[in-house]
């Protein structure tokens, strides 16, 4: 057996915290009342969440797509002027209002939990907004004090969740010595102080490949990666001045640093749904505005580790959803499953090369248009052409 290339182990990302596979989903959380509902509504543009004015108006959670938008697919697509257009699509599900003490089954609690427990990453959604004709929960806005609920929330259902646990693995490892259950009670264990006594989430605690591969058979939910959203007012929104952003920014700096935090307003989204393409561009364009929608679809997607490979001609350009670190014979399955047994080769062209040069020939003279094997780890944005031998009779397929 020849040995390994030097190189090898270098070219292998770290596993991710989290399930595996490309049909992940981001939920939307935040207390009742906050903008859930109507922030859904708008980035689906559909109106079929309930959006009404008292708490757990939205009971069973429910779920749509949104197309990611992308300059580079846009480009494509208009270059090759093709019969079918598909984009990558992001999957959203908007999740009952959760209420102080719903681990211990508050409110809509344990219906609340095991629906984000069924989410990949999580749209957090805090109200910044004043309202007196839209009820708060909690009695008054305070969105730091609505972070810190829904925050604690999270952690302490993990902490009853590996509490439950707890006994038995303990009983099987430090009294039995059962080796088999040894790295599960250690990682357990590690959670649980993280959890009880730094008030930390899973997610922030350094993991090794070995203790992500058990973290990955519990799904803690305060190991979803979060995107906060801060729902403002159109006109705090439309002025970027709201007396409460520096102490959210505070907050979540001091709890979740590195978390992406994104001003947007429900009010301005919900006004420009039900505008012509024109009036709307017009209308951002007098308010010196523009729509948060973009990014928040964007910052979703990059926050389940997933990516796309764009597949062109005059007959279709789509984009193809892949997990961060898929290989070319994974990506080629995600066309067909026949294409990853029997592949051969990927010949790739990055998309600014492609940009740049202006065309498949111009990739090839400029030596842009490269072949590569097994081992070639797709980037973002790589423009494909997979061959493969799929059997007799079969020849290789340009997709």
């Amino acid at each position: 057996m020849p040995p390994k290339k030097k190189g090898a182990e270098a070219n292998q990302r770290p596993p991710l915290i989290g399930r595996i596979g490309t049909n992940l989903k981001v939920g939307i959380v935040g207390l009742p009342n906050v903008g859930k509902s109507t922030f859904f509504n708008v980035l689906t543009k559909t109106m079929t969440a309930a959006a009404e004015n008292f708490p757990f108006c939205t009971i069973d959670p429910n779920e749509s797509r949104v197309p990611v938008p992308d300059e580079r697919f846009d480009f494509l697509c208009e270059f090759h002027k093709p019969l079918s257009k598909v984009p990558a699509f992001l999957n959203v599900v908007d999740i009952a209002g959760l209420v102080k003490g719903a681990h211990e089954g508050k409110g809509l609690g344990n219906a609340f939990l095991s629906n984000i427990s069924a989410c990949d990453a999580l749209f957090h959604v805090t109200r910044a907004f004043e309202d007196d004709d839209i009820v708060h929960v909690e009695g008054d806005v305070d969105p730091v004090r609505d972070l810190e609920i829904i925050n604690d929330e999270l952690m302490l259902k993990d902490l009853e969740y590996i509490n439950k646990q707890w006994d038995g693995l303990e009983r099987a490892v430090a009294r039995g010595g059962d080796k088999k259950k040894k790295p599960e009670y250690d990682v357990l264990g590690k959670v649980r102080a993280l959890l009880s006594e730094e008030k930390k989430p899973v997610r922030h605690a350094v993991w090794d490949p070995k203790e992500i591969e058990i973290l990955n058979q519990h799904l803690f939910l305060s190991a979803k990666p979060v995107i906060y959203l801060i729902n403002l007012s159109e006109k705090d929104y439309i002025r970027k001045k709201n007396k409460w952003l520096v102490k959210i920014k505070e907050w979540i700096d001091a709890h979740d640093n590195g978390s992406a935090i994104i001003p947007f307003s429900g009010e301005l989204e919900l006004t420009l749904q039900h505008m012509e393409p024109a009036e709307r561009e017009a209308y951002l364009k007098e308010k010196g505005a523009t729509s948060a929608l973009d990014k928040i679809i964007v910052t979703g997607y990059k926050a389940l580790q997933l990516q796309y490979f764009f597949t062109c001609g005059k007959d279709e350009v789509k984009a193809w959803t892949i997990q961060k670190g898929f290989k070319a014979p994974q990506a080629a399955g995600k066309i067909h499953t026949d294409m990853e047994k029997g592949f051969i080769m990927a010949e790739v062209m990055a998309y600014e090369d492609f940009k740049e040069q202006g065309s498949e020939a111009a990739c090839k003279a400029a030596g842009k248009y490269k072949q590569k094997g097994r081992e070639y780890i797709v980037e973002d944005g790589d423009i494909i052409f997979f061959k493969f031998n799929a059997g007799a009779g079969l020849q290789g397929k340009k997709k």
